[in-house]
């Protein structure tokens, strides 16, 4: 794989935070570093393609794939997050730090940007190697689509629950809730599989799917699953049913309650 791609890929996302990080200094919110997430994987697939010969079938599809999923991510986030407060992580990340206005810049903006660059991987397979189309390439895309889908899905139900007066004070446990308690985080890890499989289809070495890896690990360890569920049976204790009833991650019909 060659270190030219990756370091063009790693200064274009280098130079998109700091841009947002100085728009975050100046309206004192970090939360806009959640809605790059998404967009940023677009840009580096189709920066990673620069100068370079992928096939042409595989390399759209994952490019159109990554675009309409980061696109979709990035209006979600905005159109939740504009207007509101800032996110309560950063909020006591800001109380505990003196001078967080500048630290943001590297434990926030910069790390984001560094995990994307990395997390990347298989997209710089991708578009760097030009092996026929295969099984594989099939299997990947349709992980990676399924992801998709299910992500927006369950966004959108997520969504339409709690615009809902009637939800006030409730756990979600409806539509792909009622299979998992985050189906979102699924549906993202399923895309991410589905990406690891066409880097390996192109041609990529074992350890493009090192990215995957990463992504998974993330959503259930750091910044996912277990962040949302650190404290949510003290403020709910309903959802200790919902723990009992439902999966955390990986979907299967509910259980009857206990």
């Amino acid at each position: 794989m060659e270190l030219q791609l990756v370091a063009h890929c790693a200064m274009a996302v280098a130079a998109c935070v700091i841009v947002l990080w100085l728009i975050s200094v100046r309206i004192q919110d970090v939360s806009i570093a959640d809605i790059w997430w998404g967009p940023g994987f677009a840009l580096i697939v189709w920066v990673a393609s620069y100068d370079q010969s992928p096939n042409p079938l595989r390399f759209y599809l994952t490019a159109g794939v990554v675009s309409a999923w980061g696109v979709r991510l990035g209006t979600y986030l905005w159109s939740r997050n504009v207007g509101g407060p800032e996110d309560a992580r950063y909020q006591a990340m800001r109380a505990k730090r003196e001078g967080f206005w500048w630290t943001s810049l590297w434990t926030v903006f910069l790390l984001q940007g560094g995990l994307q660059v990395l997390i990347s991987l298989p997209l710089y397979a991708v578009a760097q190697f030009n092996n026929p189309w295969s099984w594989l390439d099939m299997l990947g895309i349709g992980l990676a689509a399924s992801g998709v889908l299910i992500e927006a899905v369950s966004d959108a139900q997520l969504a339409r629950f709690k615009s809902n007066p009637e939800s006030k004070g409730r756990v979600m446990d409806e539509g792909l809730w009622g299979w998992s308690r985050h189906p979102n985080y699924f549906g993202n890890a399923t895309l991410w599989a589905g990406l690891g499989c066409l880097g390996l289809a192109a041609g990529g070495p074992w350890w493009v799917l090192t990215g995957p890896a990463i992504m998974l690990f993330l959503l259930l360890r750091v910044s996912g699953v277990a962040l949302l569920e650190s404290t949510i049976v003290e403020r709910r204790p309903e959802y200790i049913d919902y723990i009992e009833r439902v999966p955390g991650f990986f979907p299967r019909p509910p259980r009857s309650s206990s």
